[in-house]
């Protein structure tokens, strides 16, 4: 009887290994961790970032199964959020939350993106079923375009109704934290013209402060705001989370960063360091878009 059991032990150990994980999840130490353990740490969290790839189709399922988890295994109340979303459209998506209006009037007046029915459209119901919040956090695209063009100070001239849905003026901008530093690099790559533009990396920061703001403006106690959003504008604990600790540098902030590779059975260490969790998924893993 122990011997069977010792072979179906071995059988089962050499199955796993030989299986083909869609992901792997690492915790920032380069530990693999089990979906449990981080649920159980992400329940303690004031804020939650995820940090997505748009097109990644684990992320956007995992997206869905930890706010559900948290609300159903948890017993959590949300606050969502999500750059998805810009700040003018708060209106029109709290009547759609509320019933006053259709999920077509909603979807066709709304600035939604490209992918929303597939990528979005469940956190929102979601949000909708539980009777949660869900925040639209970013700033109009079109003034993150006049600072893009103008820099900063762009901003001024806008209208008092229209500073309504950005950050307090003036936005803070830091040269030097590494987000923003790598887009000026960026921007002076020999198929750019010219030299760096501080500019895109001041609109950058004029969405991250945005952002930013709205999620500080909107935590509640005892509630968990989970905030979606490009990795870009989370990972390292920048981006945002620079400008909500500027707010607010109490909370409890916990980060999840999706990175693609070819082998993701090991993690290097500036990978790691992304994130609290990083979700490792295969190069070849099949995108939304």
């Amino acid at each position: 009887m122990k011997k069977l059991l010792l072979i179906s032990v071995v059988m089962l150990s050499f199955a796993f290994k030989s299986d083909k994980p869609a992901y792997i999840l690492y915790n920032n130490s380069g530990e693999k961790i089990n979906y449990k353990l981080m649920l159980d740490d992400l329940s303690n969290a004031d804020v939650i970032f995820f940090g997505e790839l748009h097109n990644n189709t684990i992320a956007h399922w995992f997206e869905f199964e930890i706010a559900n988890d948290l609300i159903n295994k948890k017993n959590k109340e949300l606050i969502f959020g999500a750059e998805m979303f810009e700040a003018d459209n708060q209106l029109i998506l709290d009547e759609y939350l509320n019933g006053l209006i259709t999920e077509k009037k909603f979807e066709s007046e709304a600035r939604i993106w490209p992918n929303y029915s597939t990528d979005y459209k469940p956190l929102v119901n979601l949000a909708k079923e539980t009777n949660f919040p869900f925040i639209a956090t970013n700033i109009p695209r079109r003034y993150a375009s006049i600072v893009a063009k103008k820099g900063l100070e762009g901003l001024d001239n806008l209208s008092v109704e229209a500073k309504k849905y950005i950050a307090p003026l003036p936005i803070n901008f830091d040269s030097e934290v590494a987000c923003y530093k790598n887009m000026m690099k960026m921007s002076h790559m020999p198929a750019m013209k010219g030299g760096p533009n501080m500019n895109i990396a001041k609109s950058q920061a004029s969405k991250d402060a945005t952002m930013a703001y709205f999620i500080n403006k909107n935590i509640e106690k005892n509630k968990i705001f989970i905030h979606y959003n490009g990795s870009y504008h989370s990972d390292n604990y920048e981006g945002i989370i620079w400008h909500l600790k500027k707010l607010n540098p109490k909370l409890n902030i916990k980060t999840i960063t999706t990175i693609t590779q070819d082998n993701i059975e090991s993690i290097d260490e500036e990978t790691q360091k992304k994130a609290d969790y990083i979700i490792l998924v295969p190069s070849s893993m099949t995108n939304t878009y």
